[in-house]
């Protein structure tokens, strides 16, 4: 009886997951054209999948062996359970290795039950809570199923009773993973995960590599849409990557916006662009809401704007301004989903379209096209902050080592005494620096982020003019939101530069002993990393070298290094300022405080900014580079406290 029915079962399943696969295709492909490596990625699927997927898998250790066990175990018994049972070659050596994959696909699946036992709050319930029932009968069945194939049982044992439960859940089992795969269900992920990292639109971050710059929008194509007004409107490897969703919720746990109660959950807002895709309504989202927004209310199709401005659609415009662009999100992802992408892209239309950034964004923007700057201050007054340090201009020297990058923070009073105290380090070290003074213009960070493309590269091109007609070996500069920009993002506009933090040049110029250190002479330090020099860009060990260097051994914060947490100061989030329970900076500065360090170490103007404004007591805060100038300082003071101490003496 069941020679006769596992092959029907089997075939039919994969007839059906074979139409669901077509289906599911045409689909995504009903989103805008994007350039792929068809065969090429197909090729380096199993690659990604092994190595560079469970790189960040193994981050969360029972996860990674439960995956391992249960997808591994899967793969091998679906495979041999067709050659077994669907093909019929009863072969004791295959029917024990079926045998085997099938008891490893049952462990993981017991792992996955256990996980699903009290399972976190970020995980997705409904459908997802009858995953580990379905994986442990489809184990559990074909085990069985196998054993007089493998001759540990007589042909026929059990009768027509067994058959027709072990029937039934080969059914249930075959029915969950081969046909949800495609269809729709828990297992739909490893169909459309599959497919991502074979055609994912950042193919450079597979193989070690990184990927985080935004991927300019042709202002001249009028037959485009600027950004994304519905869903149809993203790429088609876009929306292949948000139905690889596996709803695991570490994007939502790493969220400083979903934390501090504002209106956004990366995991909700990916499942909703699949729910525009398909069409529907959030009904059915088994996982948690969007801060103060109740399931159920909102709704799309393929078709029909993402936001309604007017009223409910698929997502609240806040939502979207909610995002500090910090990553954190992407960087937890097991699936490698560009969360980050998919908002800018839809505040492109917002902005570019609508023209409805909201509070402070319109004005910030109406500076940076009539002043060059964000705060709209003179641009004549970009470089009073040295008017006593007689700093090198490029347009007087116009061929040097470094050119340092000042960036908006000239403006900023605070921020001056960064500056000042990075070029008292440079002169120390006696570098060969000048600036372009009031040449230079903003790096066009914040327009980028705030979805104004086309002042972007308005401020970039501008910006490229201006360094191609000097001669520098690299940049340096103090603001790792320039240095992102100018590092990542300029090049697809024809500027490529060299580019360094300011934290990576100090510790250069330590190694090289081209400046000579004191000690430290405060108290305990912990160290904030900004996430536009770590996520962004992978440098976590050079301003910690720099602290090593001064004697400081750095407290670190249990969310510090590829997990540390925004400040709330990227994005353009403090000029949209969507409201929420509490505020980011307060919540990094709760993690601060459980350091008990006396200082708090930055390496960012925006997050300087955001942590001082954090109301006290609190630690003091201080950029590497005034830790570094204060040593240089104490250093210059000593033979003059000297010499003044022989004068009374004599």
């Amino acid at each position: 009886m069941l020679n006769t029915i596992l092959p029907i079962l089997l075939f039919a399943a994969l007839a059906l997951a074979v139409l669901g696969a077509v289906k599911r295709f045409l689909m995504w492909r009903r989103g805008r054209p994007a350039k792929v490596n068809w065969l090429g990625g197909l090729l380096a699927m199993p690659r990604r999948y092994l190595v560079d997927l469970h790189h960040v898998v193994e981050r969360d250790t029972y996860m990674s062996k439960t995956h391992v066990a249960t997808a591994g175990g899967f793969v091998l018994a679906a495979v041999l359970a067709i050659v077994v049972h669907g093909l019929g070659l009863h072969s004791k050596i295959l029917a024990f290795a079926l045998l085997a994959a099938t008891v490893l696909m049952f462990v993981g699946a017991l792992f996955v039950a256990k996980r699903r036992k009290n399972p976190p709050s970020r995980l997705s319930k409904g459908p997802w809570m009858r995953l580990p029932k379905s994986l442990l009968m489809f184990a559990g069945s074909f085990f069985i199923a196998t054993l007089p194939v493998a001759g540990i049982l007589p042909e026929g044992f059990g009768g027509w009773l067994l058959a027709l439960l072990l029937t039934v859940g080969v059914a249930w089992g075959v029915s969950e993973l081969f046909f949800g795969m495609t269809w729709g269900g828990p297992m739909k992920h490893a169909f459309a995960g599959a497919l991502h990292l074979a055609w994912h639109r950042r193919s450079e971050r597979f193989g070690g590599g990184r990927s985080t710059g935004l991927k300019a929008l042709n202002l001249d194509d009028t037959s485009a849409p600027l950004g994304v007004e519905k869903p149809t409107d993203f790429t088609w490897n876009q929306l292949l990557g948000f139905d690889a969703c596996v709803q695991c919720g570490k994007c939502e746990a790493m969220c400083p916006a979903f934390a501090a109660g504002q209106p956004l959950n990366p995991k909700k807002l990916i499942q909703d662009m699949v729910i525009g895709l398909a069409g529907g309504s959030d009904a059915n989202f088994a996982g948690s809401p969007y801060p103060s927004k109740p399931i159920g209310e909102h709704s799309g199709g393929p078709h029909q704007p993402i936001v309604d401005l007017n009223g409910k659609a698929l997502v609240d415009a806040e939502t979207l301004w909610s995002c500090t662009t910090c990553r954190a999100c992407v960087e937890e992802c097991p699936m490698m989903i560009e969360h980050v992408d998919a908002i800018v892209d839809m505040r492109r239309h917002l902005t570019l379209e609508k023209g409805a950034t909201p509070n402070k964004g319109a004005e910030v923007l109406d500076n940076l096209i009539a002043t060059d700057n964000p705060g709209g201050f003179a641009p004549g007054g970009r470089l009073n902050w040295a008017a006593d340090l007689n700093l090198s201009l490029m347009s007087e020297k116009p061929q040097v080592d470094v050119l340092f990058w000042v960036g908006d923070g000239a403006f900023d009073m605070r921020n001056q005494r960064t500056l000042r105290a990075f070029v008292k380090v440079l002169k120390a070290a006696n570098v060969d620096f000048a600036v372009l003074g009031l040449e230079e213009r903003d790096s066009g960070d914040v327009a980028r982020r705030l979805g104004d493309e086309a002042t972007f590269q308005s401020l970039a091109k501008r910006n490229i003019a201006t360094l191609n007609k000097y001669r520098f070996k690299r940049i340096v500069t103090c603001d790792p939101h320039s240095f992102h920009v100018l590092k990542n993002e300029y090049g697809e506009l024809g500027g490529r530069y060299q580019v360094l933090h300011h934290s990576t040049y100090l510790q250069e110029l330590i190694a090289s002993k081209k400046v000579s250190l004191g000690q430290h002479k405060g108290g305990s330090v912990t160290y904030h990393d900004p996430c536009y020099l770590g996520r962004y860009n992978g440098e976590y060990e050079a301003p910690r070298q720099v602290l090593k260097a001064l004697g400081i051994e750095v407290k670190e914060m249990e969310r510090s290094g590829f997990r540390s947490r925004c400040c709330g100061g990227g994005g353009g989030a403090p000029i949209t300022d969507i409201p929420g329970k509490q505020r980011i900076p307060d919540m990094r500065m709760v993690d601060i405080k459980e350091t008990a360090a006396e200082l708090v170490a930055v390496g960012c103007p925006q997050c300087t900014a955001m942590l001082e404004g954090v109301v006290g007591p609190r630690p003091e805060v201080k950029d590497i580079a005034e830790l570094v100038a204060d040593s240089l300082i104490e250093q210059e003071a000593a033979p003059a406290k000297k010499t003044a101490v022989a004068e009374v003496m004599a």
